[in-house]
């Protein structure tokens, strides 16, 4: 299933896409796609429903994330090879952890505010995982029996804010709109090989970067289980796992993103993103 939620800020409804790609509205059949739904016994409950049966949304609504009730957003830093090289960084010997805040989180297509005071604008196209039951030192063996699916996560970043004021790389990667998750939610019935996922992500129509999930440094399960040794995932958390090389910081020079700037993005399979850099104007 491709699971989404569409329409303003705030007033979401749940929607699926059906065999042609056309959106369905889900209201009826469930008020929100939650923590509940997103569990076994709601993917289930879904799965019955034929898509066909349901209204057909009209026109092209605005598109949110598309579940609710996030309460982590764990990201991994450093996780392709290549992308640390780019980065003038060893790869990790273990997974290194970041927690992006859930006030970043937006729609897919939402326009990217540069934050006041930002120079360093960034992009990363990143898989996201997405816990759909509780997940507590589970071996890696058993780790994706606790994934309710994947989708496209931009891992947006403000490079001055995370690495040059300190370690802390919070800072860079929590400001308001650095989260578009969507535009679907596919579940892991249609993503048989999670390391097997082609992206890609583009500038002004220029291609910036081009890679795959499977020259990953750690991957899904690996993630999964190792970061159940330290936090307990809940359903609804998302992990962004890392990004291919092709990021601003990583050309020479830099070429950062400025207002007016259009960034595409996507992975096989997952659907596609598209923001609009716009100036904060507080």
């Amino acid at each position: 299933m491709k699971l989404l939620r569409y329409g303003p800020v705030g007033a979401e409804k749940p929607g699926i896409l059906d065999a042609d790609g056309r959106m369905r509205d889900l209201s009826a059949h469930v008020a929100s796609l939650d923590a509940e739904a997103l569990s076994p016994r709601g993917l289930q409950r879904l799965r019955a429903i034929d898509p066909a049966s349901l209204p057909l949304v009209d026109g092209e609504p605005r598109l949110g994330v598309p579940f609710t009730g996030i309460g982590k957003f764990v990201a991994v830093g450093l996780n392709y090879s290549d992308h640390a090289a780019e980065s003038g960084m060893p790869s990790p010997k273990e997974p290194i952890l970041f927690m992006k805040a859930t006030s970043c989180l937006c729609g897919p297509n939402d326009d990217t505010v540069q934050p006041r005071d930002s120079t360093k604008l960034d992009w990363e196209v990143e898989l996201g995982i997405v816990i759909g039951t509780r997940a507590q030192y589970v071996p890696e063996e058993r780790a994706l029996e606790h994934v309710a699916g994947y989708c496209v996560v931009n891992d947006v970043s403000e490079r001055d804010f995370q690495l040059e004021r300190g370690s802390q790389w919070d800072r860079g990667k929590g400001c308001d709109t650095f989260g578009p998750v969507g535009p679907w939610l596919v579940t892991t019935d249609e993503v048989p090989d999670p390391q097997a996922l082609d992206m890609w992500l583009d500038v002004n129509g220029e291609p910036r970067q081009r890679g795959s999930t499977r020259t990953m440094i750690f991957g899904c399960a690996t993630l999964v289980s190792y970061i159940s040794r330290f936090m307990t995932l809940l359903p609804g958390d998302i992990i962004t796992t890392g990004t291919p090389p092709g990021v601003a910081m990583g050309m020479k020079p830099p070429r950062w993103l400025v207002p007016g700037d259009v960034v595409t993005l996507g992975i096989g399979g997952l659907g596609q993103q598209r923001q609009r850099v716009v100036a904060w104007n507080g």
